[in-house]
């Protein structure tokens, strides 16, 4: 893996000696193809048109779109609805289909994105969405309301009341269910559940499917004409996160493998406020909590976030994230607190938190709620153009795996569900029409992987996981220091020789070693870009003035170093425009 930074404006600020040491810690990671065995003589094979891998609300949208012109296959890591989504309680922003309206979610989505993000991209989100929700509404999701007419709640970075919401917090679990339903009743879309993406097939810089493993059937030879990646993040390299169990990075990992460039990868948005209790697992308690005026006091008593921001708990996420991790520091403090308390029918506006905090003995009319930031949403991921293109012909990307510059350096709250709706409609319609529009089923091509096991001993998972997850927590958190991301480089290198060479046969060693590798990417990419800005925050900035813009870019097969002038546009075949 090398870093590059792509400037937009005259100061170049990654220093070549940075970029040396990243390229010479690179060549262990880059020398990885495919995690597993396999030959396609021996191994058995599925056929389809589209190959979408994730089943969240990007993965389902686009499979549901693709199947309008093709022949479709949802690939499910778990179960269907085991995604970041189910678990999303805030809502769906959405601007309320006037130009007023969508003029002030633009601002605002590229005023908390601290101008990072494409504005097309925005412009595509803000003017889309509100046909999403009224797809939605049709297929008979269950939005909460008042006096008949939809009703908006406000979270922190918003302007203006615009999060429509469904059983109060548990707009993800509705979304869900009824995605689950459109998803069933689809033609032509089947389903593969518990079935793990191990590598994304390539052949001459073309994505021809994917190799993946069935906890039934063992190691299959998926074959798509175009294959959709929608996996989600990577939460679980952090030790505290929102995420499930099962975001460990997969898709981001067997892309950079392929050949596709991921970037802004520093870019990890942490949620202020999860639920601090041994035994809750870092629950999220929703931004619509301070939306609807909930206080984030100290054990004083004190509302610290009056002084910080002039939004106080409404700032944008990585200023209450910050400010949480400062005063608990200053305090010698584990967590802060929610005080709701003062917040009539909260437990009828918040059933959900509501009782997840009666499970751990707090009553929201009575007691205040301990919390604390946790990793929860990648803002970066894997380059796309707006229709989802990657780097890698046949591959398109959306949701929280894509990064295609909806979000900049910080995602507006909210923002998340209605980008995998919108992006995942115009990402399953651009992959299904390619599909239907090749005359063949894709080359079966002769591919195979033997991989010398040179690891011997044997390997505490379980080990590694944690330690992983303690160094990511330490040192590439809320705050980062130059100091602090060499040495997680320096290690993750170390750790990266005794276990990116062996060969494991089970999703628990692939998931080692897809974290270790989009860890290494994450902190090189946090190395490289030296100033502060949205949700990466540098202790040892070297400019305290206004952040340049430019993105950071990591791939295992670029030949050096590069700085480019100007975002490329994807040429295939061509040059991508590189000085």
């Amino acid at each position: 893996m090398v870093i590059t930074a792509k400037p937009r404006v005259a100061a170049l600020l990654v220093q070549n000696s940075v970029l040396n040491m990243l390229f010479r810690m690179a060549n262990l990671f880059d020398t990885r193809r495919y995690l597993t065995n396999f030959d396609a003589v021996h191994t058995s094979h599925i056929v389809t048109d589209c190959l979408v891998i994730g089943s969240g609300v990007a993965g389902a949208r686009a499979a549901v779109e693709a199947a309008n012109y093709c022949h479709v296959i949802l690939l499910c890591k778990g179960a269907f609805t085991d995604s970041n989504t189910s678990f999303a309680q805030g809502g769906i922003a959405v601007a309320k289909g006037d130009p007023a309206s969508f003029e002030t979610h633009f601002e605002d989505t590229m005023r908390v994105g601290c101008g990072l993000n494409d504005p097309q991209a925005v412009r595509t989100l803000v003017e889309e969405g509100p046909s999403r929700i009224a797809e939605l509404i049709e297929w008979g999701i269950e939005f909460d309301r008042e006096a008949g007419e939809l009703a908006y709640g406000l979270e922190g970075g918003h302007s203006v009341h615009r999060i429509v919401h469904a059983h109060g917090d548990e707009t993800g679990r509705e979304l869900t269910r009824i995605l689950a339903r459109r998803v069933r009743g689809t033609r032509r879309l089947r389903v593969f559940e518990h079935c793990f993406l191990i590598d994304l097939l390539t052949d001459d810089g073309r994505c021809l499917g994917a190799v993946t493993y069935h906890e039934e059937f063992g190691h299959q030879l998926i074959w798509a004409k175009q294959t959709v990646l929608a996996t989600g993040g990577c939460g679980q390299i952090w030790r505290e996160s929102t995420n499930p169990p099962i975001t460990t990075g997969d898709g981001l990992a067997a892309a950079i493998r392929a050949g596709a460039i991921l970037r802004d990868m520093e870019m990890m948005q942490f949620h202020p406020t999860t639920l601090y209790v041994a035994g809750a697992g870092r629950a999220l308690i929703s931004e619509a909590v301070r939306g609807e005026g909930a206080y984030l006091i100290d054990r004083e008593g004190n509302r610290f976030m009056l002084g910080k921001h002039h939004d106080a708990e409404l700032a944008p996420r990585d200023v209450v994230s910050r400010a949480i991790h400062e005063h608990l520091a200053a305090t010698h403090s584990n967590c802060a607190y929610l005080d709701v308390r003062h917040i009539p029918n909260f437990a009828t506006r918040f059933p959900g938190i509501t009782r997840l905090c009666a499970d751990f003995q707090i009553d929201v009319h009575r007691d205040l709620i301990p919390v604390r930031p946790s990793a929860h949403y990648l803002v970066g991921g894997v380059e796309v153009e707006l229709n989802g293109q990657s780097s890698v012909d046949r591959l398109f990307c959306c949701g929280e795996v894509a990064s295609n510059g909806v979000h900049g350096a910080n995602r507006l709250a909210s923002n998340s569900l209605l980008e995998g709706l919108v992006f995942g409609k115009i990402v399953g319609e651009s992959a299904g029409r390619l599909a239907d529009g090749a005359r063949t089923v894709p080359e079966i091509a002769a591919l195979s992987s033997h991989i010398a096991d040179s690891l011997r001993t044997p390997l505490d998972i379980v080990d590694v996981n944690n330690s992983l997850r303690s160094l990511m927590t330490r040192n590439v958190g809320v705050v980062r220091s130059g100091e602090r991301l060499t040495e997680t480089a320096e290690i993750l290198d170390f750790w990266g020789h005794y276990t990116l060479d062996k060969t494991f046969d089970s999703p628990s060693g692939w998931e080692l070693q897809n974290k270790l590798t989009v860890a290494k990417a994450c902190a090189a990419s946090a190395l490289a870009r030296t100033e502060s800005i949205g949700v990466h925050f540098r202790s040892d900035a070297d400019s305290h003035g206004s952040a340049s813009l430019y993105h950071t870019q990591i791939a295992r097969d670029f030949a050096e170093a590069q700085r480019v002038t100007k975002p490329p546009p994807f040429v295939k075949g061509g040059s991508r425009g590189v000085n």
